[in-house]
């Protein structure tokens, strides 16, 4: 199994809390992101911004996707693998701002993920679900550092 599902599912029951990444009292989509990269790799890459429901929209900036692609693995949008962090645009016109982490593939491809009004949860990856997949990518493998930090 991954070790990134694997330690995404520890955070299962996790109420959602905007802009929070706390395992157990909150977090939201980026959160539980940002806690996993946590888990496994140590302190975050880069300082997270402040952010709102509507970030990005205004501007029209790709903030999640520039994010994603400075600090993991971009690979193609079809070939999905278990721990793979898959970015949403939740309308074909909008910014991609909903994250999630690849936890089943095959026939019934699941995905976990925090949104508000619900825990965070593992959903099958629907058709509707995938229609709105923006980019896909992997996390880097874990430093030495990270590693004897455990």
């Amino acid at each position: 199994m991954s070790t990134v599902v694997d330690t995404a599912r520890t955070w299962l029951g996790t109420p959602y809390v905007h802009q929070a990444s706390c395992k157990g009292a909150g977090c939201d989509c980026l959160g539980l992101l940002l806690g996993v990269w946590r888990e496994i790799h140590g302190p975050l890459p880069a300082p997270v911004p402040a952010y709102t429901n509507d970030w990005s929209e205004v501007s029209g900036e790709e903030r999640l996707l520039e994010a994603a692609r400075a600090h993991l693995l971009e690979k193609p949008r079809g070939e999905a693998a278990l721990g793979d962090v898959v970015i949403f645009r939740m309308r074909a016109s909008a910014v991609a701002k909903h994250v999630g982490i690849q936890s089943e593939v095959g026939p019934i491809p699941r995905f976990i993920h925090a949104y508000s009004g619900r825990d965070v949860t593992e959903s099958v990856l629907t058709r509707p679900w995938a229609r709105r997949v923006a980019a896909r990518f992997s996390f880097p493998p874990p430093t030495q550092d990270a590693a004897s930090a455990k």
